[in-house]
């Protein structure tokens, strides 16, 4: 549970992980993709309209570059997506990546309109593999300090990112041109991942918040991810209003 501090020492908001597995979701869209408008408003509303919780899944919108040619150059892209989404195919034996694909914990879902929800539940169901605790300690203007601290006994990658809800966009080319876009859970800062030595992981970092970040829509995300793509354990923390 996210604490509020009572003494200079404590962080100002943390949170650790559960003993069960928290599912990863990742949709790699784009603005630029007329068929992506509908995987977006899908996951926009995933614990609306499968009544899960932020302790059964974290979903992440992570939005890929290689559409912008067509007219629209997506805000939110990042070449960081588009070669994650590779390597992610690459473990799946796949020689393409498209738009919109699902992935939960590390594994391509195809039929995510439909199979979402059991997934998770079966992910939930397996006893976390790694340990995350997430403090966001001081908001300085634009910086924010994060401490995420984890372990595990599996080779692999501790990940972190700042995530922004309710985001809108207006189109003004490509395919989607004269339409108003919205989206959750956009990455909007993407953080080098830390190796984990000795089965731990430390971060201690500075993330720029976006000047035009809306502070209440933030929250600071983070998983642990073994060589071979299985999600270990996952995390999200919103922003505390103390923050």
């Amino acid at each position: 549970m996210a604490n509020t501090a009572t003494a200079a020492s404590t962080p100002a908001c943390s949170k650790s992980s559960p003993l069960h597995t928290i599912a990863l979701l990742e949709l790699y869209t784009s603005e630029g993709c007329d068929s992506c408008p509908p995987a977006d408003k899908f996951v926009s509303k995933l614990n609306q309209s499968t009544g899960l919780t932020t302790d059964q899944l974290l979903p992440l919108s992570l939005h890929v570059d290689y559409w912008d040619y067509i007219g629209w150059k997506d805000v939110f892209a990042k070449p960081a997506f588009t070669q994650r989404q590779r390597w992610l195919a690459e473990l799946a034996s796949s020689h393409s990546v498209y738009t919109p694909e699902v992935f939960v914990a590390g594994h391509e879902l195809r039929n995510w309109r439909g199979d979402v929800k059991e997934t998770v539940k079966r992910i939930n169901q397996v006893p976390a593999r790694a340990d995350i605790r997430i403090s966001l300690d001081e908001l300085h203007g634009q910086q924010l300090s994060v401490h995420i601290d984890s372990k595990t006994e599996h080779p692999g990658k501790l990940y972190f990112a700042l995530l922004e809800n309710n985001l809108v966009s207006n189109v003004q080319a490509g395919e989607n041109r004269g339409v108003s876009l919205q989206h959750d859970y956009v990455v909007r800062e993407w953080g080098e991942p830390v190796r984990m030595m000795n089965n731990i992981a430390n971060v201690a970092r500075q993330i720029s918040i976006p000047v035009n970040a809306v502070r209440k829509n933030l929250a600071v995300a983070a998983f642990v991810q073994s060589d071979k793509g299985e999600v270990l354990q996952a995390l999200s923390l919103p922003f505390c209003s103390n923050l």
